[in-house]
């Protein structure tokens, strides 16, 4: 059986954390949902926004634009998919199955199992109407949908992250490829630990994968995952739940929160229940809040609408590129787009692509231009090849989030 993941016309709720990768790309509870389809060992596939398309050849070649031959069966599986040990766990038994059928979350197709009648190259054009055509809509269900989780706005993935990040510990942890090196702390190869450190694993197990770099004095609290090649600077505090991945570089407080490859977040500062995107960066003595002062219920303000999260801790959500100013504050609930600069007190969201200092009396816009120089400098410093899918990615963003400058209601100077 080959598998297809999709994303639906609803990807766009989990801005921002969607605006610069595929949804199936999206780390919570320390993997990504490709990295579960991977285990599946089934032929992929990949069906994704038309600007984020190369990107997908490039930095996910397995996922190539799936070519389906008459009579193959294609199980088709929704990129917003919790990443969870348990839904791979379904998905193979779905597989072994073999039978058709469909498992919807109110409108929202999860999973959908049929036989392509004819040859077909699937596409983003051709997936709404692939879906639900007659064949679709004459489908039996596969199941009811409380056991395959989905995201359905991006404050679910930072509630998430704290549900399954426990099992998909354990899932690493039988692969036996870590150390144990005291109660609860597993480490990979080239793990590097400072003579004085706190550890407590009394709530859960704590993974530092290969080459992590831990400085003295930090602090680590269960359950933890740290990525591989990133670094964890002296005195640092990381805590209750936090999926770092790989090549980060983290300072200051952290808890319960998902990190990215290549963000820096390295100085002193707190950081809680809260998401941040590739390539960020968080100058000293940047700070959110992740709790209302009336100790209330939050509420997010998406592109879609206003929100109830009925979670009491909710941080920021940033996206990719996106840096803060030295004593940045967050207020709770905020999101940030890709590629802004943030300087003084974040009290509103912040749109893609703008210089934000409302603190200041001004907010301007980011040009791609600007984007595209500071990206080739970002990417030096790592020794990461700048390539042109990564330099037409700002600009397709760019025009991706135009609308919310416009919509912002901010006096923007162009």
């Amino acid at each position: 059986m080959r598998v297809v993941v999709f994303e639906d016309k609803h990807v766009l709720r989990l801005y921002p954390m969607a605006v610069a990768r595929p949804a199936y790309a999206i780390t919570c509870g320390s993997n990504r949902l490709i990295d579960w389809l991977r285990v599946l060992d089934c032929p992929l596939g990949g069906i994704v926004r038309p600007y984020l398309t190369v990107l997908q050849q490039v930095d996910f070649p397995d996922l190539h634009s799936p070519s389906v031959t008459a009579g193959e069966t294609v199980m088709f599986v929704n990129a917003r998919l919790v990443p969870s040990h348990t839904n791979s766990i379904r998905l193979q038994d779905l597989i072994s199955e073999g039978q058709p059928g469909i498992l919807r979350q109110d409108d929202h197709i999860v999973v959908m199992i049929r036989t392509i009648e004819a040859k077909n190259e699937l596409s983003w054009i051709g997936l709404d109407s692939l879906l639900t055509d007659t064949v679709a809509s004459s489908l039996p269900p596969l199941q009811s949908s409380e056991d395959l989780a989905i995201f359905n706005y991006s404050h679910d993935i930072i509630a998430e992250n704290m549900t399954i990040l426990d099992e998909n510990l354990s899932f690493r942890l039988a692969a036996g490829t870590l150390t144990e090196v005291q109660d609860g702390l597993f480490v990979g190869s080239d793990v590097k630990l400072p003579e004085y450190y706190s550890c407590d694993t009394s709530e859960g197990p704590i993974i530092l994968d290969d080459g992590v770099s831990v400085g003295p004095f930090c602090y680590l609290n269960g359950p933890g995952y740290v990525g591989k090649g990133s670094r964890l600077i002296e005195h640092a505090a990381i805590k209750d739940g936090v999926s770092i991945a790989h090549t980060v570089k983290v300072g200051g407080e952290v808890e319960a929160s998902i990190i990215e490859p290549y963000t820096n977040k390295q100085h002193y500062g707190f950081l809680g229940h809260s998401y941040l995107g590739s390539w960020i960066n968080l100058g000293a003595g940047t700070c959110n809040s992740d709790l209302k002062n009336t100790y209330g219920k939050i509420n997010m303000e998406y592109p879609t609408g206003r929100v109830a999260t009925g979670m009491q801790f909710v941080g920021c959500m940033i996206g990719d590129y996106s840096k803060s100013a030295i004593n940045t504050g967050i207020f709770t609930g905020k999101t940030i787009g890709v590629c802004s600069m943030l300087y003084g007190f974040i009290t509103t969201n912040v749109p893609s692509f703008v210089n934000y200092a409302r603190l200041f009396g001004q907010v301007t816009e980011i040009p791609p231009d600007i984007m595209v120089n500071t990206q080739q400098r970002m990417f030096s410093r790592r020794k990461v090849e700048q390539r042109q899918c990564d330099i037409q990615l700002l600009y397709d963003m760019y025009e991706l989030t135009r609308s919310e400058r416009q919509m912002a209601g901010e006096q923007l100077s162009l």
